[in-house]
């Protein structure tokens, strides 16, 4: 990078800071926190603790909001002044400093970029994400597998939250179904670009010819919904089924029928949750998780009129993603058409830039 480079990318970045200030709005937002802060010195304030929670996290969603704006914007005009004075004193070690973190500089203004398109009602929700594996037996029960690594993965590299709510296992190896909530900010706003059917290709461990096949798994992510959401279930769409619950072992496994699972006749989704011993409480969280999926439903149904699309080909063979491992290595999204090379990476949870990638290409 030479100076005259350097000079432009500051340019744009200022650009793109202007353009998250007007997102941001932080004239607006101290206003909100300041009248917050006038709120919770009332007594009264905490009488009603779920409002008092709700407000709480506004303010915690805010202040953060802020806090990032402020930095990234400290960094490009901190930037400005010490490029601008070292041009003027022909400073080189300076000029060499500023553009060694200028990589650094470029990839936090991007990814503030992103968390700013995560504006939608419920993007700052926790997700609710649940895999299945397609046709394939084994192979693609271990497909599935390897997809909940990845997200676990993911969720632990950002220092994220996750709740296992239902673990059917494969007989040989594999699962045959998991659901789970990843609790972190905007984790559904991040994950709802993981919505589809994933492609694996690759050589079948699970085959002493050594042949090449092609696995499905569909991910279905949702966002976790508070319990008052405009959300009506009629107990004569819904079946209610008792099971044991069954896992790899350990304190969620009893041997009592505790765990449940709730069909949604009208649309045929299916939840399950047996990660707690109370049939009761398996009970209440599946009902959350059946609120959350018919919200994604009706989202997914208006997008896909909206687009053009009949809701029946948002489904089984319209993968989102391949992840190809052999002959060669190569993950690609359909959405983005971005081609990435770092496989290994990328199933081990480094999915970042190919979420911020479909981000940016569909701008939601």
């Amino acid at each position: 990078m030479d100076t005259y480079e350097y000079g432009e990318l500051l340019k744009v970045l200022t650009v793109k800071i202007e353009n998250i200030k007007n997102i941001v709005k932080p004239d607006i937002v101290q206003i909100r926190l300041n009248e917050i802060d006038q709120m919770q010195q009332e007594p009264s304030f905490w009488d009603d603790a779920q409002n008092a929670s709700k407000v709480s996290q506004e303010k915690t969603q805010k202040e953060r909001m802020l806090a990032k704006y402020e930095t990234a914007r400290t960094s490009v005009t901190d930037a400005v002044e010490f490029f601008e004075m070292a041009k003027s004193e022909n400073d080189e070690d300076t000029m060499a400093m500023l553009f060694d973190d200028a990589a650094s500089l470029e990839e936090n203004i991007r990814s503030l970029e992103v968390q700013m398109m995560l504006s939608g009602e419920h993007d700052g929700n926790n997700a609710i994400i649940s895999i299945h594996p397609g046709a394939g037996g084994t192979e693609s029960q271990d497909w599935a597998s390897i997809l909940y690594r990845m997200y676990l993965r993911w969720a632990e590299r950002r220092g994220f939250k996750v709740e296992e709510l239902d673990y059917q296992a494969g007989e040989e190896a594999g699962i045959k179904d998991v659901s789970f909530i990843i609790k972190g900010e905007n984790a559904y706003g991040y994950l709802k670009v993981e919505n589809g059917i994933h492609r694996l290709v690759r050589i079948s461990p699970f085959d002493s010819n050594a042949k090449r096949h092609t696995s499905f798994s569909s991910v279905m992510v949702s966002p976790e919904v508070e319990d008052d959401i405009d959300i009506e279930i009629e107990d004569k769409d819904i079946r209610i089924d008792t099971y044991r619950a069954s896992g790899a072992g350990g304190q969620h496994v009893n041997k009592t029928e505790s765990a449940i699972r709730i069909t949604h006749i009208p649309t045929n989704i299916i939840v399950q949750c047996q990660n707690d011993r109370s049939q009761h409480k398996n009970r209440a969280t599946a009902m959350k998780m059946l609120k959350s999926r018919l919200y994604e439903y009706e989202m997914e149904k208006k997008q896909a009129e909206l687009d053009g699309i009949e809701k029946s080909e948002i489904g089984w063979g319209h993968q989102i993603r391949s992840y190809v491992l052999a002959p060669y290595q190569q993950v690609k999204d359909t959405r983005s058409n971005q081609a990435y090379s770092n496989v290994e990476a990328i199933l081990d949870g480094d999915i970042d830039k190919i979420i911020e990638g479909v981000l940016i290409t569909k701008k939601v």
